[in-house]
């Protein structure tokens, strides 16, 4: 009975919103509406969500997101064991981030179970494209993890992070932006 409330109230609708949007564009308008479609169905989930499409979001009653989070296309989130971007965190495109690890039976991870860990991207990281998180990681606030890489340890606040496992490589300093809207970037007429 436990399984059926559960695909009822949180899996199932996720599918919908999935189903009826992932035709959609990703731009501006749409990312804010699928993210606004979805928020019902995310255990705590802050105002301004964006998400992309053709995200699969697992578990979302464990799962919780700050305000301002980006999520974009193809990114996969296995929130059960725990999970919490807090926020202005920002994924790139193909995330993966699990709360969940596969473990060996006689030889074989197929029949051997699993174990959990919980999973917090702090204020303001920067995850991207392709980066993969491992269960039980912190990321610290204001880091930035290079694409391609993967996250098995935990990462202290305010650093670049890179590499297979990632490794801090340097600090992550504030820096002067020189656009910040599409407009600013039209040429002058």
């Amino acid at each position: 009975m436990h399984e059926l409330i559960y695909q009822l109230r949180w899996a199932l609708p996720m599918w919908l919103v999935g189903l009826l949007t992932n035709w959609w564009p990703d731009n501006r308008l749409t990312l804010r509406l699928r993210g606004a479609l979805a928020r019902p169905f995310i255990g705590k989930c802050g105002r301004g969500f964006q998400l992309g499409r053709n995200v699969t979001l697992l578990n979302t009653h464990r799962l919780e997101i700050g305000a301002h989070v980006y999520v974009p296309q193809g990114g996969w989130l296995n929130g059960l064991g725990g999970m919490t971007l807090e926020s202005e965190v920002i994924l790139g495109p193909y995330v993966v981030i699990s709360t969940l690890q596969h473990v060996f039976k006689d030889g074989s991870a197929r029949f051997g179970g699993s174990t959990s860990g919980p999973v917090r991207i702090g204020r303001g990281s920067w995850l991207a494209a392709h980066v993969s998180v491992k269960c039980g990681v912190s990321v610290g606030q204001g880091t930035l993890v290079a694409a391609n890489a993967a996250v098995a340890g935990d990462l202290p606040a305010g650093v670049v992070a890179g590499g297979v496992p990632a490794k801090v490589i340097g600090e992550n300093r504030d820096g002067e932006a020189n656009f910040f809207r599409r407009e600013d970037l039209a040429p002058s007429r």
